[in-house]
């Protein structure tokens, strides 16, 4: 793993505007709470911590879709892309796949007709679907090729770096081994960093490099995945990985 970065955080605070206050004006709800931390060139990081604890935020925060109030979020990269938790809601259920796919390339507009098809095709070898799936609708694909298209889809303009949040927690315990198999031969071949969400701590330790644990929307621990799992630090730290046995 090298020490190179693609993200760096610096005392970042964001939040949300909310209902309106006694003199008629939105107040403001602050979620993240001074997060600072790295991602490394070629490294899985983990973010856990429980439901409503920021991490949605956080990876919002990172693509720019909400802005910090305070502190930097600076990109060593293109900006990533995400994974999504549910892929049926993330894809449209009225195009193929290979509209899906190519839809990115066509608004890009750098590539002719014939390198977008074949870029396309490419792709899908990559997540290993067959070529069948390109005819194919969201609602014809089971949950897992579902993913494997969410993954392609994020991948397709070629990001080094992306965020994905809760990827497998909606899949089976087999289909889920299959996916992590497959973001670790995607890390390989094509020079990939992840943010990698989860409430599933089991998840993490099988994946990750290293983690962040989160909790109200602050990091309270980090470490490398041995230091985080066999000697964590703080109290929290403890009870999720006691709620995890």
């Amino acid at each position: 793993m090298s020490e190179e970065l693609v993200l760096s955080l610096r005392h970042v605070y964001s939040g949300y505007a909310e209902g309106l206050g006694m003199l008629g004006k939105k107040t403001r709800q602050e979620v993240l709470h001074d997060v600072t931390f790295d991602v490394r060139h070629g490294e899985i990081l983990g973010l856990v911590g429980e439901s409503g604890t920021g991490k949605s935020t956080l990876a919002r925060t990172i693509l720019g879709m909400v802005k910090p109030d305070r502190g930097e979020v600076v990109h060593y990269t293109k900006r990533p892309q995400m994974i999504f938790q549910d892929p049926y809601s993330s894809l449209n259920p009225f195009y193929s796949v290979e509209w899906t796919l190519e839809e990115p390339l066509r608004v890009y507009g750098k590539y002719g007709r014939e390198e977008r098809k074949r870029r396309v095709r490419e792709m899908l070898e990559r997540v290993e679907l067959p070529p069948e799936c390109l005819e194919a609708r969201p609602a014809e694909l089971s949950g897992g090729q579902r993913q494997r298209v969410s993954i392609a889809a994020a991948l397709i303009r070629r990001p080094r770096f992306l965020i994905a949040d809760e990827p497998v927690s909606a899949l089976d315990v087999t289909i889920q081994a299959q996916i992590l198999d497959l973001l670790r031969s995607l890390r390989r071949e094509l020079d990939l960093s992840y943010l990698f969400i989860s409430h599933d701590l089991n998840v993490v330790y099988q994946l990750c490099d290293r983690v962040l644990v989160m909790k109200r929307g602050r990091i309270v621990e980090q470490g490398t995945v041995d230091e985080i799992f066999d000697h964590p630090r703080e109290d929290y730290t403890r009870q999720l990985l006691a709620a995890a046995e």
